[in-house]
């Protein structure tokens, strides 16, 4: 994300003709989202654009938003949010919809948009829930309040937190070496993983077992599969295809 004069806030440019390229692209293995603008993930949306708005056209652009968001949690292979900087509003809403989360210590998210006259209305009254419990998730929305990296650590909103560095991009740099231990898994494997969570949050557990056999049921036939057992048996590393 790189609009540094609204310090990378969402507007009516998005990312969802990037998306649906990358999600056609089989050797994409990891997404990760991050800026270019220096001690800014994403401001959230772009409320000067919004004033110029009517009410409809306001409803249709928040629409679109929730959209890209969906289109986010919904792209096939793990999606990692890098956040360096503040992440706040819309900005929050799009880390919540990817996989995993980094940030640096001192970076400050918060769903803030009560303090606005708003609510969130990308997705976050539904992921932050689910993400932290309901109680926590209603006081961070309903005060507005904003933590800092190591804050969200301590909940459990970022599975990571480092201390920020002079190129202001430390969130990123862990967030590539997260993504390194995941690019030598199956690929097939840790995608239909991804689907058999994320199905199965939504459902009781006994649905989601059947969502599991499913998601296993597609694995058996690839040769990563083979080629799993094949190295374990040999005592080597594997070498996935993503077939």
């Amino acid at each position: 994300m790189n609009r540094p004069h609204a310090r990378n806030a969402l507007g009516n440019v998005f990312l969802l003709e990037a998306l649906a390229r990358l999600r056609e692209d089989q050797q994409v293995r990891v997404l990760l989202f991050r800026s270019g603008v220096k001690g800014v993930f994403c401001a959230g949306a772009d409320l000067k654009e919004r004033e110029q708005m009517s009410a409809a056209e306001v409803g249709v652009f928040v629409q679109r938003l929730r959209g890209l968001m969906n289109d986010i949690a919904a792209f096939p292979a793990p999606t990692i949010a890098a956040m360096d900087g503040f992440a706040l509003g819309g900005g929050l809403e799009l880390a919540l919809a990817c996989d995993l989360r980094v940030a640096a210590s001192s970076a400050i998210m918060g769903l803030i948009e009560t303090t606005r006259g708003l609510l969130p209305g990308a997705g976050g009254t539904q992921r932050l829930p689910r993400c932290l419990g309901v109680a926590l998730a209603k006081e961070l929305i309903f005060t507005g309040r904003r933590l800092s990296g190591v804050q969200a650590h301590a909940l459990g909103l970022v599975n990571h937190t480092v201390d920020q560095n002079e190129q202001g991009n430390a969130a990123y740099l862990r967030a590539r070496t997260l993504a390194q231990e995941i690019l030598p898994q199956a690929p097939i494997a840790v995608r239909l993983g991804k689907v058999a969570i994320d199905r199965g949050m939504e459902v009781d557990i006994a649905s989601g077992m059947a969502i599991e056999g499913m998601c296993y049921a597609q694995n058996i036939p690839t040769q990563d599969r083979l080629e799993g057992m094949a190295a374990f048996r040999e005592k080597r590393p594997p070498k996935f295809v993503g077939k």
